[in-house]
């Protein structure tokens, strides 16, 4: 079983920075597609970056591309997403979660094991 877990959530002025981290354990995760999801209060829970961890390829949703950086060590098995120029608008509970390559990365059904997720809020 795939254990996930995110941290470094928090506070943060609009125009801050922020780096999430997640931890993952359990089995081989070479394979796997690792994607950041995303949900605020009243809207749909959507897609915000993700990477193959084998080749390093990543995709970002357009509304976070420039400001988003995903990023992995192997060595910790552990993700990463950088967030830059912070806004408002990025406030969400922000959730890891891995997939079977071959699933589209942009699709939370895709993806079989979930973290707790962890709370970021941006003030104005």
């Amino acid at each position: 079983q795939v254990h996930l877990v995110e941290s470094g959530g928090g506070l943060v002025q609009a125009g801050g920075s922020l780096r999430l981290s997640c931890a993952v354990s359990g089995g081989t995760f070479s394979s796997y597609i690792l994607g950041w999801f995303r949900q605020a209060p009243g809207k749909v829970r959507e897609f915000v970056s993700a990477i193959y961890w084998t080749s390093g390829s990543t995709y970002y949703a357009e509304s976070v591309k420039g400001r988003f950086t995903i990023s992995r060590d192997n060595a910790k098995n552990t993700a990463y997403l950088q967030m830059n120029s912070l806004k408002p608008e990025d406030t969400a509970t922000y959730y890891c979660a891995a997939a079977r390559l071959g699933r589209l990365h942009y699709k939370d059904n895709s993806y079989g094991y979930w973290g707790q997720g962890t709370q970021v809020t941006v003030s104005s």
